[in-house]
């Protein structure tokens, strides 16, 4: 059996409770994928983008209804290293991607905030590639693991408590929306997909993060500290975005609108 054929074998088989379960329950839960759709599938070289298209791609074979996929990786200013792993990757998972070059690295480098002008440069471009290829979705590879981790930080750093959703639709592309798949999934059961099957990707590629290490990182070592405490921690602050009860909040916002509990008091 041929090396990938193996590794897809893997997925329903071996982690077919972490991974796979979740994954399907996942679009199926938060209604992710629709017949007829075509999905642009955004690999950035790295476990969970992967992972994603290994399960969308089996999904698509074993699934009740149809859609299409295309792989695209948009290229920020990898060095040469990180880009030819990418692409041995992509032969040793037999997937078939489009590789499209962007200043990305270089542009934000020269920002104040380069982080927050990397990713929405990112983004847009993403989204605009897809649109070209006529996708109606984007997928990204987040897990569980970033959802909470996107919970503390908007917490910690902007005082507001905000989460990583499930799907959004774009704001300045027409017909174009956004979908988490893996988003019920846990991180350290990617990293044991990958340690089972003798996979190593590329990790973080941008040099200003690997130098100061960036606040995501920060909370990864404060989860680690808090679940000495409560082994469940990460499920209970996940699960908080679902639970939330309005009565005990003293102001929220929906849309432009805030509304405060004076309001109904």
């Amino acid at each position: 059996m041929e090396k990938y054929r193996e590794i897809e074998k893997s997925i329903i088989k071996k982690f077919r409770k972490p991974i796979w379960s979740k994954f399907v329950k996942a679009v199926k839960e938060y209604e992710l994928i629709k017949e007829n759709d075509k999905i642009a599938v955004c690999i950035s070289g790295g476990k969970d983008s992967f992972l994603l298209a290994k399960c969308l791609e089996e999904l698509q074979r074993h699934g009740i209804f149809k859609f299409e996929l295309e792989f695209i990786i948009m290229n920020p200013g990898y060095n040469e290293e990180n880009l030819q792993k990418i692409k041995e990757n992509l032969k040793l998972l037999n997937i078939q991607a489009h590789i499209f070059e962007t200043p990305i690295f270089r542009v934000s480098s020269t920002s104040d905030n380069p982080c927050y002008l990397c990713a929405r440069m990112r983004r847009g471009y993403l989204y605009d590639y897809a649109q070209k290829l006529g996708c109606n979705k984007i997928a990204l590879g987040h897990h569980m693991d970033d959802v909470v981790e996107t919970i503390l930080l908007n917490l910690i750093y902007n005082g507001t408590y905000a989460s990583m959703m499930p799907k959004l639709k774009s704001d300045h592309f027409d017909n174009l929306e956004l979908i988490r798949p893996l988003y019920l999934v846990r991180e350290e059961d990617i990293m044991a997909f990958s340690k089972y099957n003798s996979l190593e990707f590329i990790g973080c590629a941008c040099k200003i993060t690997k130098n100061k290490g960036g606040k995501r990182l920060m909370m990864k070592k404060l989860l680690k500290d808090l679940e000495a405490y409560n082994p469940d921690v990460l499920k209970s602050i996940f699960t908080s975005a679902s639970n939330v009860n309005l009565n005990t909040i003293i102001a929220y916002k929906k849309e432009a609108q805030k509304h405060n509990f004076l309001d109904d008091y």
